[in-house]
């Protein structure tokens, strides 16, 4: 027997029988909690699954800054292998999820295809599959790995002839995921993040950003076969990166002025920051003038390190902060983290549960009750519940959710990871 034999049956039944009446007596209506949980979409991420690797046909993967460490067994090696590994993946999984793919994780059928020649055909096996298993598509540009952002820069790069070829990668991206939404009759999102930065102190922080507003205008303008509807733009900012410690060209402020300006989505991304910033009290600022945004689900130690998500305090915040501003349905929610030192499969089951439990907790709280107590200036009442809230059976309450769900609840979840890593993964190889 498995030493990771999760809750069944009657005894997710009778726990949660007793939750549903602690969190009754609160005013807190379990059920629907649990079904409100259950259709927010999560977008996970292609690049946890196969080490932000790509499938590209090429003879070199530089530049860039990313980087994942590890050398677990099992990697994806190809797009047959990681879409077996993301079946399993949501087998294990409650609740609506999309996947959100970045442009090198385009199948060339051994031919080199550059960036800027990319077509919805090279992603026709990525949309036979969002229709098969009923999970639309998200998108990004990939604008690193590649020989020409070797030197730390792309669309604000001094070369014009550089920049026009990321400017075409860019428009090329936007065609595909114009083409995803069409395929799957949903938006598609695209996230436009560039490494762009200097490792040292620059002499020049504004060319860079001049050149930087050209290439996204030009990228971004108007065209008569986009619909912005469907294909649904986002910029991302950065604080620093590998090899941009010093100055990152789309900092915070350039692209949530950018965002705004030019009516696209802004991109919050978890690890994004300063070390000891969170992003929950930046939500209910931006969005008093952004109408929406998209939210990268991370965890950074020390620095934007993309840690398997877990349920600590700065992902339980995030989700109290929208719900507590009725924001849920303003916020695209998607995951990025990445982790080689342990199984892929497990990495983003892990990671994607978390973030639902953090949506589930959020859900039971009594927002109304807090608020009213606040307004009404008690405020020991209002501290004293709210840690009254931290103990409150959400396990029970979560393990319900699996169950309507028709997935393990518990830690069951990990035994149908080990039999799928000894079946498949295993026989991979590094």
């Amino acid at each position: 027997m498995s030493d990771f034999t999760g809750p069944t049956g009657a005894s997710i039944a009778a726990a949660y029988a007793l939750a549903k009446e602690r969190y009754a007596a609160i005013g807190v209506d379990t059920d629907a909690a649990i079904e409100k949980a259950l259709t927010v979409p999560v977008s996970l991420h292609c690049w946890q699954g196969d080490d932000v690797q790509g499938f590209e046909v090429t003879e070199s993967a530089s530049g860039g800054g990313i980087m994942a460490t590890g050398n677990f067994p099992g990697r994806a090696r190809n797009g047959e292998e990681l879409r077996q590994d993301l079946d399993t993946v949501l087998q294990l999984l409650p609740g609506a999820h999309r996947l959100n793919l970045h442009a090198f994780y385009a199948e060339t059928d051994g031919k080199r295809v550059d960036r800027d020649a990319l077509e919805p055909a090279h992603f026709s096996r990525w949309m036979d599959w969002s229709k098969a298993s009923s999970v639309a598509l998200d998108f990004n540009p990939t604008f690193f790995a590649h020989p020409k952002a070797d030197d730390g820069f792309t669309l604000s790069h001094a070369d014009a002839g550089i920049r026009s070829f990321w400017v075409q990668h860019g428009i090329a991206c936007r065609k595909i995921a114009m083409a995803m939404a069409q395929n799957q009759d949903s938006p598609c999102v695209i996230n436009h993040w560039i490494p762009d930065g200097a490792k040292d102190l620059p002499a020049d922080r504004w060319s860079p950003r001049r050149r930087l507003v050209e290439s996204l205008d030009a990228m971004l303008s108007d065209d008569a076969s986009i619909d912005p509807a469907l294909c649904v733009d986002a910029v991302e900012s950065k604080l620093f990166g590998i090899g941009s410690e010093a100055y990152v060209v789309g900092s915070a402020e350039f692209y949530q002025s950018y965002a705004l300006q030019r009516g696209i989505l802004y991109c919050l991304d978890m690890g994004h920051f300063h070390p000891t910033e969170t992003i929950h009290d930046k939500l209910s600022s931006l969005m008093q003038f952004h109408e929406r945004v998209l939210m990268h689900v991370s965890r950074p130690i020390r620095w934007d390190s993309d840690h398997v998500v877990i349920l600590n305090d700065d992902l339980a915040a995030v989700f109290q902060e929208l719900v507590r501003g009725c924001a849920l349905d303003r916020v695209f929610v998607a995951l990025d983290f990445f982790d080689a030192s342990i199984n892929r499969v497990g990495a983003y089951v892990t990671g994607t549960r978390a973030v639902r439990k953090a949506l589930l907790a959020a859900l039971l709280e009594p927002v109304a009750w807090l608020q009213s107590l606040e307004q009404e200036g008690r405020g020991a009442e209002k501290l004293g519940l709210m840690e009254d809230l931290k103990v409150m059976p959400l396990g029970a309450v979560w393990d319900m959710l699996c169950e309507k769900a028709g997935v393990p609840a518990g830690a069951g979840w990990i035994a149908e990871m080990q039999r799928y890593a000894e079946a498949v993964q295993a026989k991979r190889g590094l």
